[in-house]
């Protein structure tokens, strides 16, 4: 991950904030790459792997309304995510992940590498729109990647 997940933990710790994760298509990529680093028990509370509609309804309270208004894949609901892991475990920073990683489920409207990204900062919340091109490793790697560095540029 050359290195910003290191600059990340670092980062958290010297700032006195906690994260946690509520991931969908990168799967607990994004918390293992946390994880990594040594030290990041300081920093890192919980990740929630919420594949399925139901977990993402029953662990971080996303509503079953939105899913079926504009589906799993979509800003809204990666914003309930973000909203949703920081109530659910207190941290100040909750990550929620989106997407479609492929190489199938997409549709013309949501192309394979589809991808939207909740981060809440403290209950300030934003929510990113990516189209990753490449391999089902690629899309998750550079969603973790497109994390990190935005996490360094908001924290």
């Amino acid at each position: 991950m050359n290195g910003v997940n290191e600059k990340l933990v670092a980062l958290l710790r010297e700032r006195g904030l906690r994260i946690s994760s509520a991931e969908s298509c990168t799967g607990g990529m994004l918390a293992a790459y946390i994880t990594e680093v040594a030290g990041s028990s300081e920093v890192f509370e919980e990740s929630i792997v919420t594949y399925s509609n139901e977990a993402k309804m029953r662990e971080l309270g996303v509503s079953g309304k939105t899913l079926r208004r504009v589906g799993a894949v979509s800003r809204e609901t990666a914003y309930q995510m973000a909203e949703g892991i920081c109530r659910h475990t207190g941290a100040e920073i909750g990550v929620g992940i989106t997407g479609i990683a492929g190489p199938g489920g997409g549709t013309e409207k949501k192309p394979v590498g589809t991808v939207y990204v909740g981060l809440n900062i403290c209950g300030d919340i934003s929510v990113y729109h990516l189209l990753i091109r490449g391999t089902r490793r690629e899309v998750r790697r550079e969603t973790c990647r497109f994390v990190f560095e935005k996490l360094l540029e908001c924290v």
